[in-house]
């Protein structure tokens, strides 16, 4: 991504569509999750359970953490 934040086309061509999504960028509720403010949240599931999300705040990107078995989650850096 060279020194510029990822667009939602650039996650999409990463990761692929989103399973779920919560809110969205118009949404004027914001939500806090993994430490960030957000208020669009992309979901991605394997089968039931959740193992990554993508926190947007407008469109402004925001990261994507990784959700471990236990519950428990960790930032994932997106390939250059």
């Amino acid at each position: 991504m060279s020194g510029t934040r990822p667009t939602r086309a650039s996650v999409v061509k990463q990761l692929g569509p989103p399973t779920d999504q919560v809110g969205s960028v118009n949404d004027p509720r914001t939500h806090a999750e993994f430490g960030v403010r957000w208020n669009e949240k992309w979901v991605y599931r394997e089968g039931r359970e959740i193992v990554r999300v993508v926190l947007w705040f407008r469109y402004d990107f925001l990261g994507v953490f990784r959700v471990k078995p236990d519950g428990s989650s960790e930032p994932e850096p997106l390939a250059a």
